[in-house]
């Protein structure tokens, strides 16, 4: 079982920069891929961005490219997301996920097994 906290949330202007921290209990032998979602107010859940354990893959939604950067510390299984140059439209509560290998898209929901509890990022104009 994985058990996924993150960290980092809070209040920013717009432009300004976070770093959110996604720390799992463990990092088993199928886990694959660690993935950043958000969901706003009133609004589905949506991808961040991901990145895959072996390969060192990143993956990002089109709105936060050039932005948001995801990285991870393979023997602390940790997972980070630092976000630059801020945006209202950014202010969600962010999730931090983890996937098993397989057949993957790394941009669906249904394809993380485990979630953390979220943080709240919120961007002020």
């Amino acid at each position: 079982q994985v058990q996924l906290v993150e960290s980092g949330g809070g209040l920013v202007q717009a432009g300004g920069s976070l770093r959110l921290s996604c720390a799992a209990s463990t990092r088993t032998f199928n886990s694959y891929v660690m993935g950043w979602f958000r969901q706003a107010p009133g609004k589905e859940r949506q991808f961040v961005a991901a990145i895959l354990w072996t390969s060192g893959n990143t993956y990002y939604a089109d709105s936060v490219k050039g932005r948001f950067t995801i990285s991870g510390d393979n023997a602390m299984n940790t997972v980070y997301l630092q976000m630059n140059n801020l945006k209202p439209e950014d202010t969600a509560v962010y999730y931090c996920a983890e996937g098993s290998a397989g057949p993957f898209n790394v941009r669906s929901r249904d394809n993380y097994s485990y979630w953390g509890q979220g943080t709240q990022v919120t961007v002020s104009s």
